[in-house]
């Protein structure tokens, strides 16, 4: 057996998380359209009948703005360490930005083999693809370059075989059943969180995090209680909505996907709070979840 660890590295909005979903064929990190979606390390581990690959999945790379920023940057650099591999994720339809630029500097610390991915080719032409090819292929000695559509799963079996050439070890980190490193509790806040970002306008995603405060197993149903905390008050009337509307459809939405993942009935309660500034509040960072490690 082959088995090790892969980082799963880029700017935001690369489509990082949804190549993750898509190699572990689940649902483990929430997708959306807004930059910095991920905002903690997510494992997934792939397994087949010779390997197990347990891929890191990290926050997108970026110019530091608030302390939220600088814990998340800490997470992505911090996951190149003690690994086989690093899967470079690009948006190839975007084209070359500063920000590759950024996270390709940082790359020429590390002596770990770097694939470089250009994702989301489903958006260009075989000439397009070629010319992001030849946009990046000189920036860096990468160890192999690889063209996929995470979304369409285009070449995905290919970047899968690519990557193995590179692990190490010969260790069964996990057992077959297991996908992922997140406990439901994480999960739960996350695919709430998932839904705020993909129903709410631009101004909204960025200032809110969420918060599972009740989880309580019955025999028949389990209660579940989420906080949804923002940065001012002005954001908690749109993410109530008009008459409770918006609040209802995340929880509609929500409560669906815990279902599934829980394989169990779900009586799910929101409540939004405010922590005015809480992206750049110690205290409150620590408390949500992002303490330093």
């Amino acid at each position: 057996m082959k088995s090790g660890f892969v980082s799963i590295i880029g700017r935001p909005n690369t489509g990082k998380s949804t190549l993750i979903n898509t190699i572990i064929n689940e649902h483990i990190a929430i997708v959306s359209n807004v930059a910095g979606t991920t905002r903690n390390t997510i494992q997934g581990v792939y397994h087949d009948k010779d390997t197990q690959i347990v891929f890191v999945d990290t926050p997108g790379i970026q110019r530091i703005v608030d302390r939220l920023g600088k814990h998340l940057n800490k997470q992505s650099y911090e996951s190149l360490e003690d690994i086989d591999a690093i899967l470079f994720v690009v948006d190839a339809a975007a084209g070359l930005g500063s920000g590759d630029k950024f996270i390709i500097e940082a790359l020429r610390h590390t002596t770990v083999p770097v694939i470089l991915v250009l994702n989301k080719i489903d958006k260009l032409t075989k000439d397009g693809i070629l010319n992001a090819i030849n946009n990046y292929k000189d920036l860096f000695d990468f160890a192999d370059i690889i063209p996929i559509s995470a979304l369409k799963r285009d070449n995905i079996e290919r970047l899968i075989e690519i990557t193995k050439k590179y692990l190490k070890d010969s260790i069964k980190y996990y057992e077959d059943d297991v996908i992922t490193n997140n406990d439901p509790y994480f999960m739960i806040a996350e695919l709430v969180r998932e839904k705020l970002l993909n129903l709410t306008t631009e101004e909204v995603p960025h200032a809110i995090t969420c918060l599972l405060t009740n989880y309580n197993e019955k025999s028949n149903i389990v209660e579940i209680a989420v906080d949804i905390i923002v940065s001012r008050d002005s954001l908690k009337k749109i993410i109530i909505g008009k008459k409770g509307t918006m609040l209802k459809t995340v929880g509609t939405e929500a409560r669906k996907d815990i279902e599934r993942m829980l394989n169990k009935p779900v009586y799910l309660e929101l409540y939004v709070k405010t922590i005015k500034n809480w992206r750049n509040k110690e205290k409150y960072l620590i408390e949500l979840g992002f303490n330093e490690k």
